[in-house]
């Protein structure tokens, strides 16, 4: 379980994060990223940053195209930030929205099949 600290930082970063990617990157491979989600070590020396993309055959080249972008990430949170570390960035596709979707789906073909089964 993470602390207060560190709940407050993971939303500060996924903030300031969103804001670098669409605002100060020109690198048009990250057009579609969406950010979900940042979960901080307790010592602040590793972040995962999930992200989702629009269109999901871009996954690939939007997180190869985050991973070469990290250090520069990194850099402006380094400037814009005020604390002691700034934790290295990776970078994962989050698949929680399409198991959602998936989960759905699945609900929608039980009740369809038990409505036709009842009537």
């Amino acid at each position: 379980m993470a602390t207060f600290r560190i709940e407050r930082l993971n939303r500060e970063f996924l903030r300031d994060i969103a804001d670098i990617v669409s605002n100060r990157l020109k690198d048009e491979r990250l057009k579609g990223a969406v950010f979900t989600r940042v979960d901080c070590s307790r010592d602040l020396s590793h972040a995962k940053v999930y992200f989702t993309v629009m269109d999901c055959s871009s996954a690939d080249m939007t997180e190869s195209a985050l991973a070469s972008c990290a250090g520069r990430i990194r850099g402006f949170l380094g400037r814009d930030m005020h604390i002691r570390q700034i934790p290295e960035l990776h970078f994962v596709f989050d698949t929680s929205e399409r198991k959602a979707r998936e989960i759905d789906a699945l609900i929608d073909r039980v009740i369809k099949e038990d409505s036709l089964g009842k009537t």
